[in-house]
């Protein structure tokens, strides 16, 4: 997926109230950005980290910017917006251009399954539907090694239950990351900071629910779907 704007670059001031960000510009302006991720972000929003905003002229919109990269200024690059991967991953999935999946002709997303829960996307062709839940990947507490989830999720733990259940009904399950860095090649759970979410997690694949991860090519023009990567248990 392509940026609708060309990204400028910007240095971070803060991070505040989850949603905004004061930045400065290249020509040395102050402004305010919209932080469209509401987790911790830990490691990624430091003062004086090296960001890229993406301008609008929206009218309906109060803030000219948003915040949709960080620069880690090697080579590497994280998105930071959260509704990012699965734009990215529709239009691959349109294209089957998704490795490693169930053959499929029909793409519907946010379809009403177990419990007062959406999936983002459910893959109906021959066979069982598939039941595909996505996550983003933006933690990395160790060189090299994605991690999930950033911080204790009650909705990531109820999509593994409603997942299991659909595999128990017949149905194939997939819990799919993605990794919106470009600094990793493996993922794994962030055990201690959800104990909860690895349980459910244990159980889900015990009960057959698959699990896939996929790396995401970042830069400055767009997010695009990368290659799988290995998950480390």
């Amino acid at each position: 997926m392509e940026f609708a704007t060309p990204l400028i670059p910007a240095r971070l001031i803060r991070r505040y109230k989850r949603f905004l960000a004061d930045v400065r510009l290249a020509d040395g302006r102050v402004v305010t950005a919209h932080c469209a991720n509401p987790g911790p972000m830990i490691g990624l929003a430091e003062p004086d980290t090296q960001i890229w905003l993406e301008p609008n002229d929206d009218p309906k919109k109060k803030l000219k910017f948003g915040w949709r990269l960080v620069d880690h200024e090697n080579g590497h690059f994280t998105g930071v917006d959260t509704s990012l991967p699965n734009r990215a991953l529709k239009a691959a999935l349109d294209a089957h251009d998704v490795p490693h999946l169930p053959a499929y002709d029909l793409v519907r997303s946010e379809v009403k399954y177990g419990e007062n829960s959406r999936v983002d996307f459910l893959l109906s062709g021959d066979g069982p539907d598939t039941y595909l839940e996505v996550k983003s990947v933006t933690l990395s507490r160790q060189t090299g090694l994605a991690e999930f989830p950033d911080s204790v999720t009650a909705r990531g733990t109820k999509h593994l239950h409603a997942l299991a259940q659909m595999v128990g009904q017949g149905h194939r399950a997939i819990m799919l990351y993605l990794v919106q860095r470009t600094d990793c090649t493996a993922m794994t759970l962030a055990s201690d900071i959800d104990p909860a979410y690895a349980s459910a997690f244990a159980k889900a694949t015990a009960a057959g629910v698959a699990v896939r991860v996929q790396a995401c090519e970042i830069d400055p023009s767009g997010v695009r779907l990368g290659e799988p990567i290995p998950f480390q248990p």
